[in-house]
């Protein structure tokens, strides 16, 4: 199906003005969203992107309807990987809990753009050059490869190229002011950890880019598909990073699905690419009798990996284990450090999650409870965050962590 001009633009301004509404009556005033908030806006953008999909597939046909909801299925599973790294890089920096969405907005906004940018130049490249496919294929089986590697947080720091040069150049603070990418200091003008830290979600945006794109063209070659699938997996990952808050850290096994599905389109691509062969070095430049696979066994495919990588982790007593040990980490980190939000029922609900994480890792089995209290760094950080409890209930004031 040729999709029309005004098409393009009418969906252009549907997603902008998606976006907008996010911003001025989500985003611009800063507070931490609740959890059915996030929820319920959730809730909504996956609505969307399905009513979407229902009318590609209507007027589009099964083909067309089917390549849109296989590439938004695999694209809005990388972009939930990808909000590992986004609360790997928050956490780096330290930015308040009310100031989260609007690095996440950003994140979102500059995201579209950049793989709108390489959705155009990837098209152009497979109408121009047809083993552009092998590439694309090899890229990703080598992304398959490298996502089974152990990662830790050293791995997505913050303190990247960029950012140092940045420190190095700019005059840069080490507090925030509110959310103002520009602060005043003995009247010099002075660049926030706002800033630096937009510019680090940007960074990895492009590099997110590299891996999303070919992906989305190993399933289908409509760039009208390509953008909008690519375009409605990213509306709703800011509430879906607060929705999910706590479950990241439960996903143990997403990194091998995403590895498997990586892998999997990898090697369709590179069937497509022998069957369209036109390289002189290989098979006399004549294309290569291979067998394809269907977009509807590519989706089929997608689900079933995803939906068994979800179900072994929820249930893997090991997957328990370490969300409950992740969590109360990371709410004993927030909690103890008293620049993380000014709300005090935020300050309390981290404080509550806490409580309820200790609880969790007391009900876990012996090897667990052992890993957790060999954490020396885990057990200082929990009874700081009581000790601190402790003076805010009896009305001191709390001292600042070391």
């Amino acid at each position: 199906m040729t999709v029309s001009p005004a098409i393009w633009a009418l969906t252009i301004v549907v997603i902008v003005g998606l976006l907008a509404f996010d911003y001025f009556f989500h985003v611009r005033k800063a507070h931490v969203p609740t959890l059915k908030e996030a929820a319920i806006w959730s809730s909504i953008y996956v609505g969307l992107a399905v009513i979407f999909g229902l009318l590609v597939l209507w007027f589009g046909g099964v083909d067309m309807g089917s390549e849109y909801f296989a590439g938004y299925v695999t694209e809005k599973a990388l972009s939930v990987d990808n909000l590992f790294v986004f609360l790997i890089i928050m956490a780096s920096f330290k930015v308040p809990r009310e100031d989260q969405q609007k690095v996440l907005l950003f994140g979102i906004v500059f995201a579209l753009i950049t793989r709108t940018g390489f959705i155009f130049l990837g098209a152009a490249a497979i109408n121009a050059y047809s083993w552009v496919f092998y590439i694309f294929g090899l890229v990703l089986l080598l992304t398959a490869g490298n996502m089974l590697r152990p990662e830790t947080e050293e791995s997505h720091s913050a303190d990247n190229f960029i950012i140092r040069i940045a420190k190095k150049v700019f005059h840069t603070t080490d507090y925030y002011d509110g959310d103002k990418l520009f602060t005043v200091v003995n009247g010099k003008r002075a660049l926030t950890p706002m800033l630096l830290v937009m510019v680090a979600i940007g960074g990895t945006d492009i590099l997110f880019a590299l891996d999303s794109i070919p992906a989305i063209f190993g399933l289908t070659q409509n760039v009208f598909i390509v953008f909008t699938a690519t375009a409605f997996s990213l509306m709703g990952l800011r509430q879906l990073y607060f929705l999910l808050d706590g479950l990241l850290d439960r996903l143990i096994y997403l990194s091998y699905g995403l590895s498997a599905i990586l892998g999997f389109i990898g090697v369709k691509l590179i069937l497509h690419a022998l069957h369209e062969n036109n390289l002189p070095f290989v098979n006399d430049g004549e294309p290569v009798h291979v067998v394809e696979i269907s977009t509807g066994l590519s989706l089929t495919v997608i689900l079933g990996i995803l939906i068994v990588t979800v179900i072994a982790s929820l249930v893997s007593p090991a997957g328990k284990a370490q969300a409950a040990i992740g969590s109360a980490r990371r709410h004993a980190t927030q909690y103890v450090d008293l620049d993380y939000t000014a709300d005090a029922d935020e300050r309390e609900r981290i404080y509550q999650a806490l409580r309820d994480e200790e609880e969790k890792v007391k009900a876990l089995g012996p090897k667990y409870q052992k890993e957790a209290r060999e954490q020396d760094e885990l057990m200082d950080l929990i009874r700081r965050a009581h000790a601190q409890h402790e003076s805010f209930v009896k009305g001191e004031p709390p001292a600042k962590a070391p």
